[in-house]
């Protein structure tokens, strides 16, 4: 990750989804309500599936500002590593 700023978004993201999971631990351990922790688990998901689709943009963006030095190989392997990581941050 080039860009500074952004590397310290991610890792902002980052430490609140730590706190979220440290958060669950507590509420397992005090033997909270099922539901609670339920929606506390998918908050957590979707914290961590926004932080991914963060992180890809960033990593594409890195990608292109390289893409007019690259040979048209180079090229087509970075589309395509950049649309497999697409694919997993979907799932």
């Amino acid at each position: 990750m080039q860009d500074d700023a952004a590397k310290q978004r991610i890792l902002a993201r980052l430490r609140r989804l730590e706190g979220q999971v440290r958060g669950v631990e507590a509420m397992i351990e005090q033997e909270r309500d099922c539901s609670e922790i339920l929606q506390q688990l998918s908050a957590i998901r979707s914290a961590a599936l926004s932080a991914s689709q963060a992180f890809l943009q960033d990593y594409a963006s890195g990608c292109m500002q390289n893409f007019d030095r690259q040979t048209p190989a180079e090229r087509e392997a970075a589309l395509k590593n950049l649309i497999y990581m697409f694919g997993k941050t979907q799932t």
